[in-house]
């Protein structure tokens, strides 16, 4: 059988997430920070820690068969790849941010003006489609620095917290892309099944992060009212109590909407409410 390869950063703000998330769909592997390569041993798979800027390439032109990347970096380097999962990490914004006192009010006021970034591609397409004719100043790094440098109006750049444009006496402006971690794959890859494999695995556990499994008691009185909000994955599991008309009730409610599924569960007459994690959850 042939090995399965997954390209992954070596470094940077996805690295951690995504080796957290191989591990927990039950791979075992070594050696990660010190290696380019690192095998795994319960699984026929490889991984590879390479820059972040060079996961499209190796799994467009088949060296890797998957890769986990930001979703900027396929939209920047336009990689011909297929998304195969978004994996709910590493999300961040795409922005326009500008001086605290510049005198730019609306997006029109971008045209004739100079804009840096790293990201000139996703800028440009946003650019066309606003119908805003600006200069694309391309800076490989810290474009943060270019208002203040005289160099440019405006930056475009990849935004979480926002810490970092505070403190060069920015602002955020105009969103231009959401991005998170995805898995990709090489549209011509050999490796179906074993990707489907690994593709289960990585949805079970996202599930699980997503959900909680619940238990209550209740009196068959309000049971009814219990279930109808409580769909459960399919329908809950009902389990009889020592005490006479009391059930257990058993099921999943989505993180999503936790709180308010758990208040409308105590007002319908539940009580002992237990949450507790759920590891993986496979359909």
């Amino acid at each position: 059988m042939k090995t399965l390869k997954i390209a992954i950063q070596k470094s940077g703000r996805l690295n951690e997430k995504s080796v957290e998330l191989l591990k927990s769909c039950g791979l075992i592997f070594e050696n990660y920070k010190s290696s380019l390569i690192s095998p795994v041993s319960n699984f026929p798979l490889e991984i590879l820690f390479l820059r972040d800027d060079d996961i499209p390439e190796y799994v467009q032109d088949g060296i890797a068969d998957i890769g986990i990347v930001g979703e900027n970096i396929i939209q920047e380097t336009e990689a011909k790849v297929i998304l195969l999962q978004r994996l709910g990490f590493g999300k961040c914004t795409l922005k326009i941010a500008i001086e605290n006192n510049s005198a730019i009010r609306s997006i029109s006021d971008l045209n004739g003006k100079a804009i840096a970034t790293s990201y000139p591609v996703i800028l440009k397409k946003f650019l066309i489609a606003n119908q805003i004719q600006a200069e694309i100043r391309t800076i490989s790094g810290s474009v943060e620095i270019t208002p203040s440098l005289s160099l440019s109006e405006a930056i475009c750049d990849l935004v979480s917290t926002g810490g970092t444009l505070k403190s060069n006496g920015l602002k955020p402006f105009v969103d231009v892309l959401q991005s998170e971690a995805i898995l990709i794959g090489n549209k011509g890859s050999e490796q179906k099944n074993l990707i489907q494999e690994l593709l289960q695995r990585i949805q079970a556990v996202l599930r699980a992060k997503e959900t909680k499994y619940v238990v209550l008691n209740v009196a068959l009185a309000n049971l009814d009212a219990i279930v109808k909000l409580l769909p459960g994955i399919k329908s809950p599991t009902i389990v009889p109590l020592a005490q006479t008309d009391w059930v257990a009730v058993h099921t999943v409610i989505s993180e999503q909407d936790f709180w308010e599924k758990i208040n409308l569960l105590k007002y319908a007459g539940a009580q002992g409410i237990v949450v507790m994690p759920i590891e993986k959850m496979i359909l």
